[in-house]
């Protein structure tokens, strides 16, 4: 199940990140949706790679990644701008990821 919730986070990274580039006027959203496709596609390509080995960091680098652009990919689209006070979390759960696969590792 990680890799399918991977691979459709790489998919809609990808497309956020192509209509940031090609399809917003606004430079600030535009920076947002390329800014939340870079983090979404880096953690959906490192939850595939660390699945098998360390599970539940590659879920907390998924859901942080979520968090972290969807709130970006929101407020690129309009949204209120309070959702940037919650984007923090989900940098937050990356890192928090990112720990918990090098304890993962470190423990092998």
């Amino acid at each position: 199940m990680i890799a399918l919730w991977a691979c459709l986070s790489a998919a809609l990274a990808i497309g956020a990140g192509a209509f940031g580039a090609h399809g917003v006027a606004n430079p600030k959203a535009a920076e947002w949706l390329r800014t939340g496709g870079m983090y979404q596609l880096i953690h959906a390509v490192a939850a595939i790679a660390i699945m098998g080995a360390a599970r539940g960091a590659a879920i907390l680098m998924l859901v942080g990644a979520a968090i972290f652009a969807l709130t970006l990919y929101v407020m690129a689209m309009g949204g209120p701008k309070w959702l940037g006070a919650i984007t923090p979390i989900g940098g937050t759960l990356m890192i928090a990821g990112w720990l918990w696969a090098a304890w993962s590792f470190g423990h092998r």
